[in-house]
């Protein structure tokens, strides 16, 4: 019945109701999902940082930032933008080896839980 009616240029169309009732969540969502729910979240991320800041990482990334906002000036720029130009870089200079440790752990997670 309203499925006639013209749809906004400026926003999308509104979800129709029966849409959120039937989505399954994807294995994605029911892993974060039981990550939560057990705790284990909290600690991976705990893991994470604490790797970070002993290799050194987290000290790089702030020596970036700091470059980022001299060069631009302090009152030139915003936390958004900041965000959207470190982001990138700070994604490529994690070490391989934490994220090799990181998804071991996830995979042991995974076996233990029976998903």
């Amino acid at each position: 019945m309203l499925k006639n009616r013209r749809q906004s240029v400026n926003r999308p169309p509104t979800p129709d109701l029966t849409d959120d009732r039937a989505k399954v969540p994807t294995l994605q969502e029911v892993i974060n999902i039981k990550l939560i729910e057990s705790g284990e979240k909290e600690q991976l991320m705990e893991l994470v940082r604490e790797k970070l800041t002993d290799c050194g990482w987290k000290d790089e990334m702030e020596t970036i930032v700091r470059a980022y906002i001299k060069k631009q000036g302090r009152n030139n720029v915003t936390l958004d933008e900041l965000v959207r130009v470190i982001t990138p870089k700070g994604r490529a200079s994690i070490p391989d080896s934490i994220k090799a440790e990181l998804l071991q752990r996830i995979r042991t997670f995974l076996v233990s839980a029976a998903l």
